[in-house]
């Protein structure tokens, strides 16, 4: 059995300590790229290998996945897909990563690249239209910034009495920061409100933004989508908690540790539909070809039990249009 085969047999998750051989291989190997790590990704994780068994392509038999781990840290991607570039993967899978999309296009115009990520990408320059992408990248637009607008209403729905909003951003995201914040200011100043900008790219930063806002006491927090903080999730939502801030988020995850409220897309779907085009390429159809899909369902989980804690009343609309309601 060839080194590659024996890698997928035995679990391709830790492959990233092995180099790939520079020349292509028989079996197809897909470059797996993602900012946070194999823990916090599991579940979706699956999503895209069902998406991919789609195609008839099953990890660890007829294909290798190369997988690389950015564990919340935006600066490293673009030195990850460098070295999947080198090795010259078959297709590299960059999701949930606005710069790491950008870095894998930076990087290679020949190998095909499936990105999953939450900017505009015809507006960040990803791709020529959504509907013929017309380069060597196509993939899933998470709506993550668009959605952004509504996320804010919705958290002042669910908090009416704030006044000023405190916007905590990842500044090593610099495009999809900027996309988001756009809507977010639109949002803002269409409801009146005062924007309070927030930086932070690290935990220690985060701690020092909560320890600031405690003694400005803003009404309320809007926590980027930026996969950064999904991968600080529970030391965000506990220095909300501490903090008494009534914060929403843009992953599900945070309101399941306690966060009060989420509004975002449907992950695993997005997961799936990326894995499905993986297949399709590596059975050879052209990005250049596939459009960019655009996932429309959006999702709203929200907690009781922290409302309460929080001495925030839901209005029983809200709770209504709720895909999910933790008590």
């Amino acid at each position: 059995m060839r080194r590659r085969e024996f890698l997928g047999v035995i679990g391709s998750v830790a492959a990233s300590s092995f180099p790939v051989h520079a020349q292509r291989p028989t079996i197809p190997v897909i470059g797996f790229v993602h900012l946070t790590s194999l823990e916090e990704t599991r579940q979706y994780l699956a999503a895209f290998i069902r998406g991919l068994g789609e195609t008839g392509y099953a990890e660890g038999s007829n294909v290798v996945i190369e997988y690389r781990w950015g564990h919340g840290h935006n600066e490293r991607l673009p030195s990850l897909i460098a070295e999947l570039v080198h090795s010259q993967v078959s297709v590299i899978v960059v999701l949930e990563s606005t710069l790491g999309a950008l870095a894998a296009k930076a990087a290679t115009q020949t190998i095909p690249v499936v990105f999953m990520q939450g900017a505009d990408p015809v507006r960040i320059g990803l791709v020529e239209s959504l509907s013929r992408p017309g380069g060597n990248l196509t993939g899933i637009n998470l709506f993550l910034a668009e959605v952004a607008a509504k996320r804010l209403e919705l958290l002042v729905e669910l908090v009416p009495a704030a006044k000023s909003i405190a916007y905590l951003r990842n500044p090593t995201n610099p495009v999809f920061a900027e996309s988001e914040a756009r809507e977010v200011r639109v949002a803002v100043d269409a409801l009146g409100m005062q924007l309070m900008l927030l930086n932070a790219s690290s935990l220690d930063e985060i701690e020092t933004v909560f320890a600031n806002n405690a003694q400005k006491r803003v009404d309320a927090l809007f926590v980027s989508g930026d996969g950064f903080f999904l991968t600080h999730s529970d030391q965000i939502v506990a220095l909300a908690s501490r903090n008494a801030v009534p914060a929403t988020y843009g992953w599900r995850q945070a309101v399941a540790l306690g966060g009060l409220m989420s509004y975002a897309t449907n992950f695993p779907d997005a997961w799936g539909q990326a894995g499905l085009y993986t297949g399709r390429i590596l059975e050879g159809e052209k990005p250049s070809d596939l459009p960019v899909q655009q996932v429309t369902k959006v999702e709203l989980f929200i907690n009781l039990a922290t409302a309460k804690a929080l001495g925030v009343t839901v209005p029983l609309p809200l709770i209504g249009r709720a895909d999910e309601v933790i008590e």
